[in-house]
């Protein structure tokens, strides 16, 4: 009987962890719905931040500010307050990358797989390990970059739906700020997974700062679709210096939302392969407690025979 009790209790235990599965995979699927149609409407949002780029940039020229217009897309203008309006120069002396990791174990090799490529991107920028400011998103991925040699300067918790994203999203733009004012830090890189269709997810770079002055160039020099041009009222600066604010909270906005898409993707993939084990192992325990069953009750008849 101890056996049988024994293996009851192993089939209750793997029946539980086969629920909880399940209904993780459900979580995951159901995420990484709603994280592919928020990227869907970002690809709306940047053709629009995109064509008020172009028309802040076309006005300026055919307004006539040449210089102004010269010094936007080649970084040594400045506005009123006297700082740089385009954000496209690079001293070359201090570098800053933000890694995005996960909060949530369960992912597979997800933090794994963009801690490696962070750190390998890393060390081939032209800069010295001390000069580099390393930011973290998600606390799992602190352990392998520390086991390398970097010290963390700062680390923010990973959102786990899309209405903490926004706020996070702002706080890492005032850190950004503050890291381009107090340090001097004049490139920044954002490391993370994004989904892909052959292997789930991909790591990917995205150089936030400086701006690609080709990027500029050609968003400027592109044709515009209707006869009848829009105008603004604001002046140029400040309307160009909001839209590349906004450029930048859509980069970061993006980036969180597919690293979320990643994550639960690695999670959903981690699932089905924690599933079919847990069922594998479930057939081997009921397989076992019916031969016990079986051996029981195959004994107990022979002691009844026997006596009688």
């Amino acid at each position: 009987m101890t056996s049988t009790n024994s293996l009851e209790r192993q089939i209750d235990t793997a029946t539980d962890l086969r629920a909880i599965v399940k209904m993780m995979k459900v979580l995951a699927a159901v995420n990484i719905h709603q994280y592919e149609q928020a990227v869907v409407s970002l690809a709306e949002y940047t053709q629009n931040i995109e064509k008020g780029l172009h028309i802040v940039l076309k006005n300026m020229h055919q307004q006539g500010y040449a210089t102004k217009h010269h010094n936007l897309i080649n970084g040594n203008g400045e506005s009123s307050e006297g700082k740089p309006l385009a954000l496209t120069r690079f001293s070359g002396k201090h570098c800053g990358a933000i890694i995005f990791g996960s909060e949530q174990g369960m992912c597979g090799q997800f933090n794994e797989q963009i801690s490696r490529y962070a750190i390998d991107e890393i060390q081939q920028v032209n800069v010295e390990i001390d000069d580099f400011s390393i930011f973290t998103v998600g606390s799992r991925i602190i352990p392998s970059l520390e086991a390398a040699g970097f010290q963390i300067s700062q680390s923010f918790l990973m959102p786990s739906s899309l209405a903490g994203i926004t706020p996070m999203v702002q706080e890492v733009l005032i850190q950004i700020d503050q890291w381009r004012d107090r340090q001097q830090i004049d490139r920044i890189f954002l490391f993370y997974n994004r989904p892909h269709a052959q292997t789930l997810s991909e790591p990917y770079k995205l150089n936030l700062l400086p701006l690609d002055r080709q990027w500029l160039q050609n968003i400027e020099q592109r044709s515009w679709r209707s006869n009848s041009l829009p105008t603004f009222t604001m002046s140029s600066d400040r309307l160009f210096s909001s839209l590349l604010r906004q450029y930048f909270f859509l980069s970061l906005y993006r980036t969180f939302v597919q690293s979320l898409a990643s994550e639960n993707s690695s999670r959903l993939a981690s699932m089905q392969v924690a599933e079919k084990n847990i069922e594998e192992r479930l057939a081997e325990f009921t397989i076992a407690y019916q031969q016990e069953r079986q051996n029981i009750i195959t004994d107990e008849l022979l002691e009844i025979v026997s006596a009688y």
